[in-house]
């Protein structure tokens, strides 16, 4: 396919972009800072007419998309004003939908984020492992936007009944270099509560965004993404009696098993995670031979 893939010089963008290349997809990144190279774009994501331009077609570079993959923007609260975060990416995310109908694309991968799960817990989820069957519960403007985003496009795919949008809620992205820090997370339970102790690895990120363009359905679906382990030594068992007490727990957990379900992407989607942080460690500390 020819896929445009916004926000492809981002931590997440560049695993998706690299996966995409490397499954035979014709990818263009639509970013407006970051790294140049093969398949770059400038534009604006706010400006809708720079959107739509570059979406429909770009001189002898490309005729237009057969996909869109959103990833553009600010990526997390506390980074920007609240006003500055809601406009830059509830803006982006509406003229990058409305373009892509406009132009005829029926398939939207995008992503949403865990934090509509209710991070940082301050209100204790209402089960463990948490999942997509409850409402959301955005506690920030970045995490509203996320609902908001969510929200239109249940309305996008009404009003077009061919139309593909999965929204991803990933988990706390990773690259290889972040699993340095990993191990020091075991000594106090609370420091990663905020979102069950969740990660994912950027590169397992990308293999959801190619799962959700290969497997997704007309209609609007929503998936969390995150890896199959948690970045705690300590049991998962443990860490939500702990931290948790009052929550039931709905299903025996595996001695690190995720708090964040993703049997639903696994189900409908294939998503497997074929990367963890032990792996990384356990390569570290394994004796090469002379």
């Amino acid at each position: 396919m020819r896929i445009a893939v916004t926000g492809g010089s981002g931590k997440l963008g560049r695993s998706v972009v690299r996966r995409l290349g490397h499954d035979g997809h014709e990818v263009l990144n639509l970013d407006r800072d970051g790294r140049r190279g093969p398949g770059y774009v400038n534009v604006d994501l706010r400006n809708y007419g720079q959107v739509l331009d570059v979406i429909l077609g770009l001189d002898d570079r490309h005729s237009g998309f057969d996909a869109i993959v959103h990833l553009a923007a600010i990526p997390a609260p506390g980074l920007a004003p609240d006003a500055a975060t809601f406009e830059n990416n509830m803006l982006s995310s509406y003229n990058v939908f409305q373009a892509a109908r406009r132009a005829g694309i029926k398939k939207i991968v995008y992503a949403s984020s865990e934090t509509v799960l209710g991070l940082p817990f301050d209100i204790a989820p209402p089960y463990i492992p948490v999942d997509e069957e409850y409402p959301a519960r955005p506690e920030s403007t970045y995490s509203l936007v996320k609902h908001l985003e969510e929200q239109m496009a249940i309305q996008f795919t009404r009003w077009d009944p061919e139309l593909s949008v999965v929204a991803l809620r990933f988990s706390n992205v990773m690259d290889p270099e972040d699993y340095e820090e990993f191990r020091s997370f075991d000594a106090d339970a609370t420091r990663r509560k905020w979102n069950l102790w969740g990660y994912i690895d950027a590169r397992d990120g990308a293999q959801a965004v190619a799962r959700a363009l290969e497997n997704g359905q007309p209609g609007f679906e929503t998936f969390i993404i995150a890896a199959s382990d948690t970045v705690m030594e300590r049991s998962s068992a443990d860490l939500a009696a702990e931290v948790f007490p009052g929550v039931e727990v709905v299903k025996e957990l595996g001695r690190h098993e995720t708090l964040l379900s993703i049997g639903k992407a696994r189900r409908l989607l294939g998503f497997e995670p074929e990367h963890s942080w032990r792996d990384y460690h356990s390569n570290l500390t394994t004796p090469t031979e002379d």
